[in-house]
């Protein structure tokens, strides 16, 4: 098993696609991590806590339909070629 551009990328896919079923309620709310509606003031840098939430946020808004695909595409491969 050698390391491979497509085994790097199917290793990001993966991730991607663990951030993406992240449940609000369930799991992030547990740690300490649920919805913040505490917004900063112009200029003000945003934490690390929220910079991480906003991209959990916008990982599962804006690569939903993406994500269908490449999962899509990523089983076919494997079906085809191993």
């Amino acid at each position: 098993m050698a390391f491979t551009l497509y085994s790097l990328i199917q290793a990001s896919l993966l991730c991607i696609n663990a951030i993406a079923v992240l449940n609000e309620e369930r799991f992030l709310n547990r740690i300490g991590w649920g919805a913040d509606h505490s917004t900063g003031g112009f200029g003000e840098e945003q934490g690390i806590k929220s910079q991480l939430m906003n991209l959990v946020k916008s990982v599962r808004t804006v690569m939903r339909v993406p994500l269908i695909i490449l999962n899509s595409v990523t089983i076919v491969l494997l079906i085809l070629f191993g």
